[in-house]
């Protein structure tokens, strides 16, 4: 059921979905928490899509927040709110309220959603695009307990990931986080296979993928040793390898579906290695709404890398010393992502 609210107010919201549910026969709230996604007119289609199919594991309520400050003095002085209110089968498991606020009233999203917020659950803030420099000062990332963005829709992926690393609060993270968690499914179920020493790593990627730089940090700083950043053709991430003294451990993935995992003394095999939708990406964040400590282990870990890669370029170099001064040399084939100033023993456990 979809009903259009115009120039309308959060209680008239409220009263709407009120209405929707009883129209469609189920009048009680069976939703786990309030999921905001903050996003412009040509993003928030495939936003809700992906939040939409989340659902269907996370029964929730999704408030897609679009603004439209205006342009002329005049828009931006008058302040009106638009609203979609969808239940049943157009909103998933849950419900959707798509808000449109003009004007001033873009300034002051908080005051719309807050009175919309379902009691005593949870709240995340997605920002599919654009995100804020600091997500938990954001007026709407005050909001919430889980905070999540995307460095790769970034103009500068790497370079975001350093302002995310910067201005970490507990509860932050990046879908390009998201994204290598079979990767280090895969790459710490192998080293529980073969207990040896790790001398080196190495991992391939596209130029200026925020995960493939992710991935060799969160390396280097588990395992204690240089990681090398090699680029590569992609999709994304292409190949993660370990040195040891018995022979290496390659985990690689040339066609973005289907990964040849190697290793010394056992025959090779083969895993599903898929490079998945946003939707997957959204439900997996969802499961867990604690702070991420990995995650800022290795965004602080390699926060000086990741300023120097940003300006390095795709045949740029740069590297983090074991001394924490940053290096960097011109047109070289691959990069050194960093090395740890201590070892911090095996591989840890993926989230």
């Amino acid at each position: 059921m979809k009903i259009d609210l115009t120039d309308t107010t959060s209680a008239r919201i409220n009263a709407g979905l009120i209405q929707a549910r009883r129209a469609i026969g189920t009048p009680a709230v069976g939703m786990v928490l309030t999921l905001v996604i903050v996003t412009d007119e040509g993003s928030a289609y495939d936003a809700l899509k992906a939040a939409t199919e989340a659902s269907r594991e996370h029964p929730s309520r999704i408030l897609v927040v679009i603004k439209r400050p205006g342009r002329s003095p005049r828009d931006r002085a008058l302040a009106r709110l638009d609203a979609e209110v969808l239940v049943g089968s157009e909103a998933g498991t849950g419900e959707t309220v798509v808000l449109r606020m003009h004007g001033e009233l873009a300034n002051h999203a908080e005051s719309v959603v807050l009175p919309l917020l379902l009691p005593d659950a949870p709240v995340v803030c997605w920002w599919p695009d654009q995100a804020p420099e600091n997500a938990a000062e954001d007026p709407l990332g005050r909001l919430a307990q889980r905070r999540i963005t995307d460095a790769s829709s970034a103009e500068d992926p790497v370079a975001s990931l350093a302002v995310r690393a910067s201005g970490y609060s507990p509860g932050d993270t990046d879908l390009a986080w998201t994204r290598i968690t079979p990767w280090r499914s895969m790459l710490a179920a192998a080293l529980d296979q073969k207990h040896s020493k790790i001398t080196a790593a190495a991992v391939e990627g596209e130029a200026y993928n925020p995960s493939t730089e992710l991935l060799a940090l969160w390396l280097a700083d588990r395992l204690g040793v240089t990681v090398e950043r090699k680029v590569s053709d992609g999709p994304g991430i292409t190949a993660a390898r370990l040195y040891t003294p018995d022979g290496d451990i390659c985990l690689d993935r040339a066609d973005g579906r289907l990964a040849e995992l190697a290793m010394p003394g056992q025959p090779d095999r083969h895993v599903a290695l898929k490079r998945r939708e946003t939707s997957e990406l959204i439900a997996e964040e969802l499961r867990r709404l604690d702070p991420d400590d990995i995650y800022r282990s290795t965004v602080q870990f390699g926060v000086g890398h990741l300023v120097r890669a940003s300006g390095a370029g795709a045949d740029g170099a740069s590297s983090v010393e074991p001394t924490g001064k940053p290096t960097a040399t011109k047109k070289a084939a691959s990069t050194t992502a960093a090395a740890a100033k201590k070892a911090a023993g095996k591989a840890a456990t993926p989230k």
